[in-house]
């Protein structure tokens, strides 16, 4: 048994928790453990955010280009066309980051829309072979039985 208000084990004969004075109640619980889909939740949203964040760096790269092709010095990089792909294909990547540093905390938070986001980012994810296609994997592999279903649905209160 633990006392409701501090959490400090007492034995099963004490009337007064010993640490805050509390007064014993007969139903004082056990903490719950978290859920195995707690813990791969947890580890899932923090690879989401990883791979959201890595996003950023070609995002970072692409932008660059968009605005100072004259700095490269290459006619290839010089056309009318190349700096406004590159800027254009940047803010795709930087969607693509953003999408996955989102998905990753809502997962931890237990949002009510992160677990179908993330399924559907899951799915995409398994056409980009090695890294993404195993963050796909593992991502379906965790959200998509139907326990898993019902449990998050739990944790996320609905």
């Amino acid at each position: 048994m633990f006392c409701n208000r501090c959490g400090t084990q007492l034995q099963p004969d004490f009337n007064v928790c010993p640490k805050c004075a509390n007064p014993v109640a007969r139903n004082a619980s056990v903490p719950a453990a978290p859920g195995k889909l707690e813990r791969q939740l947890r580890i899932l949203g923090t690879l989401w955010i990883i791979v959201g964040a890595l996003w950023i760096i070609p995002s970072g790269f692409l932008m660059f280009l968009g605005h100072a092709p004259h700095m490269i010095g290459n006619r290839m990089f010089t056309h009318a066309f190349m700096p406004p792909m590159f800027f254009s294909l940047g803010y795709v990547f930087l969607a693509v980051a953003a999408g996955g540093i989102l998905v990753g905390w809502g997962l931890m938070h237990h949002e009510r829309w992160a677990r179908i986001t993330a399924i559907v980012l899951g799915v995409l994810a398994l056409f980009h072979p090695p890294f993404f296609t195993a963050l796909g994997i593992y991502t379906l592999w965790v959200l998509m039985p139907a326990a898993s279903a019902a449990e998050y649905e739990r944790l996320a209160g609905m």
